[in-house]
């Protein structure tokens, strides 16, 4: 308990005195952001940033003792910083004097006894015992248990791209050189935003949006844009969900309906098999006709399908009732969601280590190809995808780590969460190309005993026999031996590795191929549609507790409950979402899923950065830290904040625009005349739509400050929340102030008043030392 004292006062006032418990605490942040009109003179311009006043470290209020005098009748005006009664009088709100009538009507018989015992509390309970861990006085809702919190972070964090992303990324950008660009960027990027975004959250104590206005409100776009990053990949990332489902539903059958193609039939009893299917594959054409029913480009839409709609609906549904009661339903969800996916990978990997041609999938995974370290592409899609792979960016983390305790150790929770999310991929990979090599070693497989098949029944030979024979040999047919191999097949084992996909089609296509080959494949495909399930799902609560996050913290809604306000988003994404199920939904769907976040999210990170190292002022941020956990972040934390990982996050943008530039942007679309997919440049639409989708988000980020600066007020300042410096310090036993050794004021160019600029002197600032823990 933060004051014993402070709780105590409330209870009476609310029990003798009958004043409402929120007119109190509204009372007391009214007093956090209302300066006396006498002080306008001496309190200089409002300061925000490493200077914002409002920032109190001693955990009490700046109206503290003007509270407790207008409620207690103290009148003392003797003491240093404390205004006088008059003053105190004249900072009365309208609903102070509401609220000091009501307590004049209704407890006036029983407020000297009221005073006497809370004088006596003051005396006696006013502070924790030193050692007391400080964070039972928080208000904000918690996690129920430190599990909850890791298994929804960790849920979160590790998504769809590690199992469906992940292992093409590895096998296409050199095997096990891929590790190095991989772990060099997680360490530079990665962690250091994870640890940041953990740090902030808990510090802060918001979402997003209020995070970031409260560091400054020039910066207020920062949580803006990752509210609206959020929202647009919820949107479109529950249809993931919904294709799961329908896969999930039909494998409760045997055989499984893309283990072999459909078959026509006419009115005599006799059938063909279906051509579309006969030129691809069953797999293939389960997934592109019967599932989504795909239209030839994304501007014929066609026909509505209501069998994915459906499964829409039973995907917002479930993700509603996963989220209705906040983080006390999701943090108990997550015990499956969470766990759930080790559970399937573990006995996949079993079984996959048990499978003929296993080595093969994993020599082609890990064979290094060292030129490829060259390659500047590699290491732009190793950068993407650890950022990706992480959540970075979209407020979920910060979101969930406000719901912590002050004293929760951040950083343990930031390495545990990074290396589980670099560990999974590779274990991921590992499951998947086990898979993998076991169907590309059946297909040659079978590839050879239909070439040998032929050529007994026509030369009564092998393949490796027919080497022998001369080339005009004629077989049983009458046909010469060249003209046969010409027209055979092609048997390929490296062809067959090199054949693999990422994303959907790595999920939908070429792992329920291989499924098709297990004994009791239903099971198998229960299983593995399951385990994506569960990945996707909880990963879709985190995106959308950063919208529900900010949206509260905001109070757009402020009289509507959490769980109606949870409804309500869920109703309104689902409507909308139902753009991704018809015929040219799956295009539409590529388009959001490569422009609504990537460019937006690595501008946003920045922003982040830039935000903690040169506005909140990353001395002070690590001073927070020390406070929260016990130790101080090192000098390479604080240089990843400050340079390297700004720095990177440029030029993956730079690089990533390059790209779209050199190599042009476009979307694979479905030829069923041929069973095969051809490359499809963006119509204009899409193209605006895309610029829609990047900037929608990313101009918030200067439209906020530019706002600012003009007068205008879009965002309202809010107080700062609770947090205990002075109880922390005692409960850590940090009883010597950190001062900045040499190296970290040449670093980082911390100056002798406390202030930081770049790297040349900024103005100094006595406020921003004051400030500073």
């Amino acid at each position: 308990m933060a004051n014993v004292a402070q709780l105590i006062r409330r209870q009476s006032s609310r029990e003798l005195l009958r004043v409402p418990l929120d007119r109190l605490e509204l009372r007391e942040l009214q007093h956090r952001l209302l300066p006396a009109p006498g002080d306008q003179a001496t309190a200089g311009p409002a300061l925000y940033g490493t200077t914002n006043a409002a920032f109190v470290e001693d955990g009490t209020s700046p109206s503290s003792s003007v509270i407790q005098q207008q409620h207690l009748g103290s009148g003392s005006s003797g003491t240093s910083g404390v205004p006088s009664s008059a003053a105190a009088r004249n900072r009365l709100t309208s609903l102070d004097r509401i609220d000091e009538k009501e307590e004049h009507n209704n407890g006036a018989s029983c407020g000297a006894g009221i005073i006497t015992t809370l004088d006596k509390v003051d005396a006696t309970v006013g502070q924790d015992p030193p050692g007391v861990d400080p964070s039972s006085g928080d208000e904000r809702e918690n996690w129920d248990s430190k599990l909850s919190f890791l298994l929804a972070t960790i849920g979160y964090a590790v998504g769809l791209g590690n199992v469906w992303r992940f292992p093409y990324l590895a096998q296409k950008n050199g095997g096990g050189a891929f590790l190095i660009p991989y772990a060099i960027m997680l360490a530079v990027e990665g962690m250091p935003i994870v640890f940041l975004e953990l740090a902030i959250g808990q510090r802060l104590r918001k979402g997003a949006i209020g995070v970031w206005a409260q560091i400054s409100p020039y910066l207020g776009g920062i949580g803006i844009a990752s509210t609206v990053v959020s929202f647009n990949v919820a949107l479109y990332y529950n249809t993931i969900i919904a294709w799961c489902l329908y896969y999930l539903f039909q494998s409760f059958q045997y055989p499984l309906p893309w283990s072999e193609c459909p078959k026509e039939y006419f009115e005599n009893g006799s059938y063909i098999t279906n051509m579309e299917c006969k030129r691809s594959s069953p797999t293939q054409y389960f997934w592109y006709r019967e599932t989504l029913d795909i239209s030839p480009d994304i501007n014929t839409p066609q026909s509505f399908n209501w069998k994915i709609t459906l499964c829409l609906f039973i995907a917002w549904f479930l993700a509603y009732l996963c989220m209705a009661k906040g983080i006390a339903s999701s943090g108990k969800v997550v015990y499956i969601t969470a766990t759930f996916p080790y559970i399937v990978l573990i006995i996949f990997f079993v079984r996959g280590m048990t499978l003929h041609g296993m080595a093969d999938g994993l020599a082609h995974l890990f064979t290094p190809k060292w030129e490829k370290l060259a390659d500047p592409v590699v290491w732009l899609e190793a950068g993407t995808q650890i950022f990706f792979s992480l959540g970075l960016a979209f407020g979920g983390l910060i979101a969930f780590s406000s719901y912590n305790p002050v004293s929760n150790h951040c950083y343990r929770d930031a390495i545990l969460v990074s290396l589980t999310n670099f560990f999974t991929s590779m274990f991921a990979a590992v499951v998947i190309f086990s898979v993998i090599g076991f169907k590309a070693r059946m297909t040659y497989e079978n590839c050879l005993e239909t070439q040998n098949q032929t050529l007994g029944r026509l030369f009564d030979t092998t393949i490796i026999g027919a080497n022998e024979l001369a080339s005009d040999t004629v077989g049983a047919d009458g046909r010469q031996l060249s003209l046969v191999l010409q027209e055979m097949p092609v048997c390929d084992l490296q062809q067959e590795l090199d054949n693999t996909a990422s994303g959907t089609g790595l999920a939908f296509i070429i792992c329920t191929e291989a499924v098709n080959q297990f004994p009791l494949a239903p099971l198998w495909s229960v299983l593995f549609f399951l385990m994506l399930l569960t990945l996707g799902i909880d990963s879709q609560f985190g995106t959308l507790e950063g919208v529900i996050t900010s949206i509260v913290d905001l109070k757009i809604f402020p009289r509507v409950r959490k769980e109606i306000l949870t409804a309500s988003l869920c109703g309104f994404c689902c409507i909308l979402s139902i753009i991704f199920t018809h015929g040219a939904g799956n295009y539409i769907f590529t388009l959001f899923d490569d422009f609504s976040g990537n460019v937006p999210l690595l501008i946003i990170a920045f922003f982040e950065c830039i935000a903690v190292s040169y506005f909140y002022g990353l001395n002070r941020f690590a001073n927070d830290i020390e406070l929260m956990t016990g130790s101080r972040p090192g000098i390479y934390w604080m240089m990843c904040w400050k340079y390297l990982s700004p720095l990177t996050m440029m030029i993956i943008v730079i690089a990533s625009f390059a790209k779209i530039i050199v190599e042009g942007s476009g979307y694979l679309a479905w030829v069923a005349e041929t069973g095969t997919t051809r490359h499809l440049e963006w119509p204009p639409w899409a193209q605006v739509l895309i610029a829609i989708l990047v900037l929608v988000s990313a101009l918030w980020i200067p439209g906020i400050a530019v706002a600012r600066m003009f007068g205008c007020q879009p965002l309202a300042d809010e107080p700062p929340a609770w947090f205990p410096a002075k109880e922390l310090r005692e409960f850590r036993k940090l009883d010597v102030r950190h001062e900045p050794s040499t190296m970290e004021k040449f670093l980082f160019c911390i100056h002798e008043d406390g202030s930081e600029g770049l790297c040349c002197p900024t103005s100094s600032s006595s406020q921003s030392k004051a400030n500073s823990p």
